[in-house]
């Protein structure tokens, strides 16, 4: 009888893991992205940034990737002022580590200006940035008549988690049976 007590113990440890599993599975999913910038060129001379950053949207918690020649270039946030001018003097922020692979986090929502110095910055190494914040989730279309109820979120939103719950309470009720 003892046995049967801990196999019935670990039996409803294990459901309360499995319904675990399924709340979490319901939390919509946020993610960052890591950009490498430039795509497949990396960060290097006469590639257009302004146009390869164009069509991007950069939320705050994505990541810039860059992948360059640590021997010749190098990653330095700006200023405004100085991203125009191709001024390296006065740096923000170097990000530059030595390894030629170097990542920069998008945490703050605003406008980001990076320039490589060393001359290069006149060869077109020079990318400004716009980060956001991410746009609310879309909400569910409204169900216009009964014979067109979508399934998605009708099954998500009110049968997932009560038929959780109530297969849980069926099992421990079970439980206290045996």
């Amino acid at each position: 009888m003892e046995g049967l007590r801990r196999g019935i113990g670990s039996g409803s440890t294990m459901v309360v893991v499995v319904l675990l599993a399924f709340v979490l599975l319901m939390v919509p999913e946020a993610s960052a992205t890591r950009w490498t910038v430039g795509g497949n060129k990396g960060w290097t001379t006469n590639v257009n940034y302004t146009i390869w950053a164009k069509d991007i949207h950069f939320y705050n918690g994505d990541w810039l990737f860059f992948v360059y020649d640590r021997n010749q270039q190098n990653i330095l946030e700006v200023n405004k002022t100085d991203y125009e001018a191709c001024n390296s003097d006065h740096p923000l922020h170097n990000w530059t580590t030595g390894a030629g692979r170097d990542v920069v986090p998008l945490n703050v929502t605003r406008r980001y200006y990076f320039l490589s110095g060393k001359g290069f910055c006149y060869s077109g190494m020079k990318m400004a940035v716009q980060v956001e914040n991410l746009p609310p989730p879309p909400s569910a279309a409204p169900v216009k008549s009964k014979g067109s109820v979508p399934l998605t979120p009708v099954f998500r939103s009110q049968f997932v988690l009560p038929a959780i719950f109530a297969i849980g309470a069926v099992w421990d009720a079970l439980l206290r049976f045996c």
